[in-house]
């Protein structure tokens, strides 16, 4: 199993039944493979859609739908396709309950940056700044370190999308739950997996849960 299958499996663990839920580019996306049977979630995308259905059958032409990152989509049925000021209207009044999201740095308290490398040319923020502070609840789906340097940092030092909003980190090393005011505790190691190994790969300290378990993958 490899790292984004690790993180995808775990991410979708978080997905509760009638949750209104956006995943977003890269990795997180992965997840909507992985939701339980038995639990209907309805993702939402920040382009206008609520109700994006499995991944596209292989060798399928039908091109009428996209994400936000322009990757071709399915609808469930009763989906609904809407324009963008009522898309950020969604996003912004609240009734997205979790977003999950891809990162380049996260603190140790839950700021987070996502958007922008310095001097490398982006297309824009797009809708992570309002995802942040508009979904109830936010988890970070990342690969724990980049070219062997931790991205769980004491501070970050990239352009900040939003500070002090992230609940959750998921990485194919560990779960870490985030208190924006106390820190980051280890809650879910997984398989194989050691509490120095992540100590190693992550820059600021973190406390280890007294019922620090071993992260389930479906």
């Amino acid at each position: 199993m490899d790292k984004k299958e690790i993180i995808a499996r775990r991410v979708a663990k978080e997905l509760k039944n009638g949750d209104v839920v956006n995943l977003g580019i890269g990795t997180p996306t992965l997840a909507a493979n992985y939701v339980p049977e038995g639990v209907t979630v309805i993702f939402q995308s920040e382009n206008g859609m609520l109700g994006i259905g499995p991944a596209r059958e292989p060798g399928s032409t039908d091109d009428t739908y996209t994400n936000a990152g322009g990757a071709l989509i399915t609808a469930i049925p009763g989906a609904s396709v809407f324009d963008n000021t009522m898309s950020f209207a969604v996003i912004r009044s609240g009734r997205v309950k979790t977003a999950v999201l891809g990162a380049l740095e996260v603190d140790e308290f839950g700021s987070i940056a996502n958007w922008m490398i310095p001097k490398k040319s982006v297309n824009g923020m797009g809708g992570a700044m309002d995802l942040v502070v508009g979904a109830k609840r936010i988890i970070v789906a990342m690969e724990h370190t980049v070219k062997g340097k931790p991205k769980i940092l004491k501070k970050c030092t990239l352009p900040l999308t939003a500070a002090r909003e992230v609940d959750m980190i998921i990485t194919e090393l560990c779960v870490i739950e985030v208190d924006h005011e106390k820190g980051l505790t280890l809650t879910e190691l997984a398989p194989g997996v050691t509490v120095d190994e992540v100590r190693a790969a992550t820059e600021v300290p973190f406390k280890v849960s007294p019922d620090l378990k071993t992260m389930e993958l479906m």
